[in-house]
C-alpha cells in the first residue's frame, strides 16, 4: 500500500484516469482545468519551451463543463480536446508527458473550477502514490496562462528539492500591453493587479504572518501536504483562496518569486469573482478607476496584531480592557463576549507566546480578515481609488516613489515582491 492509498480510497471521486503508469522519476505534475478553452495550445507551447528540470514532468488537463453550459461552450470543449491531441502528436518529442481527461458524462455533478482542480490534483496524488514519491510537486495552472522559461527549474529547485518547504504561491504578472486585447482591457488589468498587490502589502503592514497571494493558477504543493490539508475543495469560485488558507498554516509555505506565471487579462463570466469577472465589471462601469479597501482598515489590523505580546501576558480582565482600546471597526466586527471567550480559549490551550500567536491567527485568519474588510467598508470606511490607496500605503511604509500613476505604481509594487 502506498503513502496515499487509504486517502485516495476515501477522498478521490474517480478511479484512475490514465492507464499509463507514471515514470518513477516524476517530480512535477501540472494540473490544468479547462472549460470553453479552444485556444489552449499557446499554454502548452509555453510549457514546452521551458528549461528541462532534473525530474520527469507530467501535464494533466481536465476538460469539464457545468450542467448549464451552452452548446457553444460544449463545442469548444470538443475543439479543445482535438487541439490537445493534435498538439501532442506534433510534439511527440516533448520532455513532459501530456494527458487529458474529458468529463463528458461524469459520475459526479457540480463541475466547476474547484472540482476540476480537485480531480486533477487527486489524480496527481495517485500517480505519485504509484511512483512512491510523497514529495512530488503538484502545480496549478490555468489554460490561458503562459510561464517564464525557468518555470520548472525554479519549482524543482525552490520547492521539490527543499524538504523544509511544503507549498508556495508563485509570482505572477498580467500582461499590461500588446495587441491581443484593447487598451482599456490593459488599463483595467493594471488597476486590478495593483489592487491585488496593494492588498498584499497592506497585509504585510499589519503584521499578519500569512501574507500570500491566493491565485489558483499560481500555487504549488507537495503530495503529502496536499493530503494533510484535506485536498482541494469543489467550490465553483474562490477554491484557490480556501485551499491556500488550509495550506498556509502548515509549516513550509513560501513565496516562489524567481519565476513568473503570466495569466491572461481577458474577461470572463464563468465564475462570480476573480480576475475575469473584475475585468468584465470594469468594462461595464462608467468608473475610470477601481475602488479598493481604505488604508484605515489596515491600520486597525496593525493595531490589533502588534498588541498580541501584551495580550498574551494579560489577565482575563486585561484582555477585556484591551478590547476597549480597539479601534471602532474592530469593535463593531467582534462582539465583546466573542472576544473574551476566544482569547480565553486560546490562552487555555497554549503554553507560550509562539503557540498563542499561531492559535490566534488560526482564528483571525485570511478568511476572517476578508470578512472584516468587507464589514468595515459598509458604514465605517469608504472604499477609495486604488492608486490613491497604493500611494498612501507606500508612505505608511516609509517609501516615497514620487508618482501616483497606476502603471508606474504597479511596476513599483511588483518590485517589492520580485526585486530585479
Amino acid at each position: 500500500m502506498g503513502f496515499a492509498s487509504a486517502w485516495l480510497a476515501e477522498k478521490a471521486l474517480f478511479p484512475p484516469l490514465f492507464k499509463e503508469a507514471p515514470d518513477k522519476d516524476t517530480g512535477i505534475i501540472v494540473v490544468v482545468p479547462a472549460y470553453n478553452e479552444p485556444r489552449i495550445t499557446p499554454m502548452l507551447d509555453s510549457l514546452a519551451q521551458c528549461q528541462i528540470p532534473e525530474c520527469k514532468v507530467e501535464v494533466l488537463i481536465i476538460i469539464n463543463a457545468p450542467a448549464v453550459a451552452d452548446v457553444e461552450s460544449l463545442i469548444n470543449n470538443r475543439i479543445c480536446l482535438e487541439n490537445i491531441r493534435r498538439w501532442k502528436k506534433r510534439n511527440s518529442d516533448c520532455f513532459f508527458r501530456l494527458y487529458v481527461f474529458m468529463a463528458e458524462k461524469p459520475s459526479v455533478t457540480g463541475w466547476g473550477v474547484g472540482l476540476a482542480r480537485k480531480t486533477g490534483m487527486d489524480e496527481a496524488v495517485r500517480r505519485y502514490d504509484l511512483a512512491g514519491n510523497p514529495g512530488g510537486v503538484i502545480v496549478n495552472l490555468d489554460a490561458d496562462c503562459r510561464v517564464e522559461a525557468n518555470y520548472f527549474v525554479a519549482i524543482w529547485k525552490e520547492l521539490a528539492e527543499n524538504r523544509q518547504r511544503s507549498a508556495c504561491s508563485i509570482y505572477f504578472e498580467h500582461p499590461l500591453s500588446g495587441s491581443e486585447f484593447t487598451g482599456n482591457i490593459y488599463r483595467y488589468i493594471t488597476l486590478y493587479e495593483l489592487h491585488m498587490r496593494y492588498y498584499l502589502q497592506g497585509l504585510k503592514y499589519t503584521g499578519f504572518p500569512y501574507a500570500f497571494h491566493t491565485m489558483g493558477s499560481a500555487v504549488a504543493v507537495k503530495a503529502l501536504p496536499y493530503i494533510r490539508s484535506g485536498g482541494m475543495n469543489r467550490r465553483k469560485a474562490g477554491e484557490d483562496f480556501y485551499f491556500i488558507q488550509k495550506l498556509v498554516p502548515l509549516t513550509g509555505y513560501f513565496n516562489l518569486n524567481i519565476t513568473t506565471v503570466f495569466p491572461s487579462p481577458r474577461e470572463s463570466s464563468r465564475v462570480p469573482f476573480g480576475t475575469g469577472p473584475a475585468i468584465t465589471r470594469m468594462k461595464g462601469s462608467d468608473e475610470s478607476s477601481l475602488l479598493t479597501y481604505s488604508t484605515e482598515a489596515f491600520i486597525e489590523l496593525h493595531f490589533l496584531f502588534t498588541g498580541l505580546p501584551g495580550l498574551y501576558n494579560s489577565s482575563a480582565d486585561g484582555a477585556n480592557e484591551y478590547y476597549e482600546t480597539l479601534p471602532a471597526g474592530l469593535k463593531s466586527f467582534i462582539e465583546k463576549k466573542e472576544w473574551s471567550d476566544k482569547i480565553s480559549e486560546i490562552k487555555t490551550n497554549t503554553s507560550g507566546e509562539g503557540s498563542f500567536r499561531k492559535r490566534f491567527f488560526d482564528w483571525f485568519n485570511m478568511f476572517r480578515i476578508v470578512k472584516f474588510m468587507n464589514h468595515v467598508h459598509q458604514g465605517i470606511y469608504e472604499k477609495r481609488h486604488v492608486q490613491d490607496m497604493a500611494c498612501e500605503m507606500l508612505k505608511m511604509k516609509g517609501l516615497e516613489p514620487g508618482f501616483c500613476d497606476p502603471y508606474e505604481l504597479l511596476i513599483y509594487y511588483r518590485s517589492l515582491e520580485k526585486p530585479s
